[in-house]
């Protein structure tokens, strides 16, 4: 891959709530203050996805003011009625969000859908409609929406204070088909990190530069076929550009 194939977006919505994973066992939910590289990927994803490539999260800004709400919820009980748990979530948030894309050298059966070109015009027409899927901030009752920006150009709460540290924090997965070392294939893992916000700005390490991770389960590498469960880019676009 001949280009960096940086591309820029701005999302926003209501309210966000990126799970603290040890919260979630005791039917509580408490958000974590900025977004997982986990929850940033999965947003790109639903933008624009295919098995040839893979996102990069290269940095995220926050613009707005960390604030927090909770919500009482009424989530149904496994033995029928309703129980009442407490959502802590973050409102009125907006990120300008600057990624990537490579090449999934793991996948060598899809390198004859490599069309760089494409892949990256795709993405950009994708972000300017405002994703090919729902979008959310870390959960499904946080709706949010997308849409095309400058990084850097418009101003943000924390633009002058220097560095703001977050603490251990859950990083995201790393699937069978997304290893970066011979020795991680054919497991699932979930990768942990401490994010540092300068400026407003938190650069995002590489998952294999993450110091600790945790295998959780052995896994298969899912299986794609052009013509059976995935179309090449070439009939992406001629479907994107009839819609």
């Amino acid at each position: 891959m001949k280009k960096s194939n940086i591309l820029s977006f701005r999302v926003f919505g209501r309210r966000a709530l990126f799970t603290v994973p040890e919260n979630r066992m005791g039917g509580e939910k408490f958000t974590y203050h900025i977004p997982t590289p986990e929850a940033v990927k999965g947003i790109m994803e639903s933008i624009f996805w295919k098995p040839t490539i893979q996102w990069v999260v290269r940095r995220v800004r926050v613009i707005n003011q960390i604030q927090t709400e909770s919500v009482g919820i009424k989530p149904l009980k496994m033995n029928g009625g309703n129980d009442l748990s407490y959502y802590t979530y973050l409102k009125d948030v907006e990120y300008e969000v600057e990624v990537n894309f490579k090449w999934n050298e793991n996948r060598p059966d899809l390198s004859h859908d490599r069309n760089e070109n494409k892949y990256y015009f795709m993405a950009k027409r994708s972000i300017e409609r405002g994703g090919r899927r729902d979008v959310f901030l870390g959960t499904r009752e946080c709706q949010a929406y997308v849409e095309p920006c400058v990084f850097g150009e418009k101003k943000g709460y924390y633009d002058d204070v220097n560095e703001l540290g977050f603490g251990l924090q859950f990083y995201g997965f790393t699937y069978p088909d997304e290893v970066y070392k011979d020795s991680d294939k054919g497991v699932f893992k979930a990768n942990f990190w401490n994010p540092i916000m300068r400026n407003g700005i938190i650069d995002v390490i590489n998952p294999d530069e993450c110091e600790i991770t945790r295998t959780i389960r052995e896994m298969d590498v899912k299986q794609f076929i052009l013509g059976n469960n995935m179309i090449s880019i070439d009939e992406e676009v001629k479907q994107f550009d009839m819609d």
